[in-house]
């Protein structure tokens, strides 16, 4: 089951109590103190494992708490300290303070180890509190309190290319041809219910990660169906792709004009992310001409077809890409604007070599 948001209480042990004891030897009538002192309380760490994805483990649990220091002992002994509570979470993983909502740590990297709370300090035992005065101390410290916090941890998964599109566009087609993601497929609105990654391989040495997350639709922003609850998750992304159906009863220009408005309502900053779109389902097209469709939406850009083909792009129909020969990229305008589509493979090859080309550019 795939979890994004959980949220409980977490708190760290308590030190030991100090011991109060007084030596026995044979022949001492009153041994001095010898009270150890407590062990110390197990501190919380949080760990970032890449062979998570979810944070279901931590589904339905309300407070998790590391072990207590153990008591001290006589003969100076001290209590044993609590082992550390270790609590890991897939890369991505934010820790929230449930009350504040401020962000206390962002665990990006695999291995990455953090202590998050402190276990409490031991307890003095009576050996420490003799002087002239009192040579028989009966009093001793108790342990300190550990740390307790109520959290919430989200998961925003980290990927390269995002993509974004209406349900039902061929997004999770495109990922399953490109790359090693293997999302359900069906002719069916929502049929991705969870963000699902996916490694496109890119020559035998290169990669990068796309993401897909359920489709966005009108008034999405305001709740309406399931893209707005993962649109977090491309929030990391370094570029997004528009995938928008041909075949579909609206324009593709409308298409584009609505996914564009309802990022922006929800994340003004993501909104103006790099990005390039992807015209999908071009075998599915029902249309009168589609490359006058073509040409006429890459005129609503204020942009012109393009004649470089250094990608393999297939050229039976008009598409626009930047030239970025001089690194100089237009973030007001797409990377490309491109015909795809995952049954008759057209370009989908190609796509992948022009994403990994401008994340490389855009690093």
């Amino acid at each position: 089951m795939f979890i994004d948001s959980v949220k409980f209480k977490i708190s760290s042990g308590k030190g030991g109590q100090g011991c109060a004891s007084f030596r026995r030897e044979k022949f001492v009538v009153k041994g001095g103190p010898d009270g150890g002192d407590g062990g110390k309380g197990g501190d919380v760490y949080f760990k970032v494992d890449n062979n998570t994805d979810t944070l279901s483990w931590y589904k339905g649990k309300t407070v998790l708490k590391a072990e207590n220091g153990k008591q001290g002992m006589g003969k100076k002994m001290t209590g044993k300290s609590a082992p550390a509570l270790t609590l890991t979470v897939p890369p991505g993983t934010q820790v929230i303070d449930a009350d504040t909502k401020e962000v206390l740590l962002d665990l990006l990297e695999e291995g990455q180890e953090v202590k998050f709370l402190e276990g409490g300090k031991g307890g003095l035992g009576n050996v420490h509190f003799k002087n002239s005065r009192n040579q028989r101390p009966t009093y001793f410290q108790p342990g300190l309190p550990g740390e307790t916090k109520e959290i919430r941890l989200e998961l925003k998964l980290i990927a390269d290319v995002g993509l974004v599109g209406y349900p039902n566009v061929g997004k999770s087609t495109l990922i399953s041809t490109i790359s090693n993601a293997e999302p359900e497929v069906a002719n069916y609105e929502f049929t991705t219910l969870t963000p699902k990654l996916g490694v496109v391989e890119v020559g035998e040495y290169s990669s990068f990660v796309m993401a897909d997350i359920p489709g966005i639709i009108d008034g999405a922003s305001d709740g309406r169906g399931l893209g707005i609850e993962f649109l977090k998750h491309i929030e990391r992304t370094k570029t997004l792709l528009f995938t928008i159906d041909v075949s579909n009863h609206r324009t593709i220009i409308e298409q584009f004009k609505v996914l564009k408005e309802e990022l922006k309502k929800f994340s003004v900053e993501l909104s103006g992310r790099n990005y390039a779109i992807a015209l999908t389902k071009i075998d599915a097209y029902y249309g009168e001409d589609l490359t006058t469709d073509i040409n006429e939406f890459i005129s609503e850009l204020d942009l012109e077809v393009s004649n470089s083909n250094e990608f393999g792009f297939d050229k039976q129909y008009p598409y626009y890409i930047q030239d970025l020969t001089m690194n100089r990229y237009d973030k007001n305008k797409p990377y490309f604007v491109l015909p795809i589509s995952s049954v008759t493979h057209l370009n989908t090859k190609s796509i992948g070599y022009a994403l990994y080309e401008f994340l490389g550019k855009n690093k």
